[in-house]
């Protein structure tokens, strides 16, 4: 079964970056921007399952806290880009990052004690704080019973940047036996790998400030389905 998931995987990664870094670099909103921001979120979702599975059976803790917080990531985002109502989703992707969140953390500890090069206990504290601080969003909309305006596009933004972040990380410093020799260690891949983030603040910048995007949603939360 490994190899087919690896070429699912492989695959499924060259799409999620090719196609995050064109949806990240067209105008937002724009019918090119939802076309390559679904072809991300199918890729994404495809390339953390796969890496799900080939960590379970690689027994690698690193790359299952890494596929977990990258569907949650993913899909939480994609909701958040869409205009309907709240409803079962919502709160099941909650669960999954409430219990995603106490794994990770279940696990942090372990390293602590156990130590285990792959999945480091700083990673472990860093992608479990990352996690509460989204489902904490999570629970912020449905109290409110919505989401929209600028709140919305962040909520969006941020979190489908984040799971491009993990996919340009682990390829440019997780996979770096597939470049030349020099670039090895780079500076270079360095960048490539945590660039999602400086064009993340950009973006954020953009939404908080320009008046277009307030108005981009409708001005009244969404209702929650009973």
């Amino acid at each position: 079964m490994r190899l087919p998931l690896l070429i699912l995987h492989i695959l499924a990664g060259t799409v999620g970056l090719l196609s995050g870094s064109f949806a990240i670099a067209v105008r937002k909103g724009s019918r090119i921007h939802r076309a390559s921001g679904n072809i991300f979120t199918v890729a994404m979702l495809a390339l953390a399952s796969s890496a799900l599975c080939l960590a379970i059976m690689k027994s690698q803790h690193g790359n299952v806290v890494g596929s977990i917080l990258t569907f949650y990531m993913i899909t939480t985002a994609w909701l958040a880009g869409r205009r309907r109502v709240l409803g079962k989703l919502d709160l099941a992707a909650l669960l999954v990052g409430i219990g995603g969140a106490a794994a990770i953390i279940t696990l942090g500890v372990w390293t602590v004690h156990h130590p285990d090069k792959n999945a480091p206990a700083a990673m472990c504290f860093f992608l479990a704080g990352v996690l509460l601080f989204a489902t904490a969003g999570d629970i912020r909309m449905l109290a409110r019973g919505g989401i929209s305006g600028r709140p919305r596009i962040t909520r969006h933004l941020w979190r489908m940047c984040f799971g491009l972040f993990i996919a340009t990380g682990s390829f440019f410093l997780g996979q770096q036996q597939v470049f030349p020799a020099f670039l090895r260690g780079s500076v270079f891949l360095t960048v490539l790998a945590v660039l999602p983030f400086p064009l993340m603040i950009y973006w954020l910048i953009r939404v908080r400030f320009k008046n277009a995007y307030k108005l981009h949603s409708p001005a009244r939360p969404i209702a929650v389905t009973p």
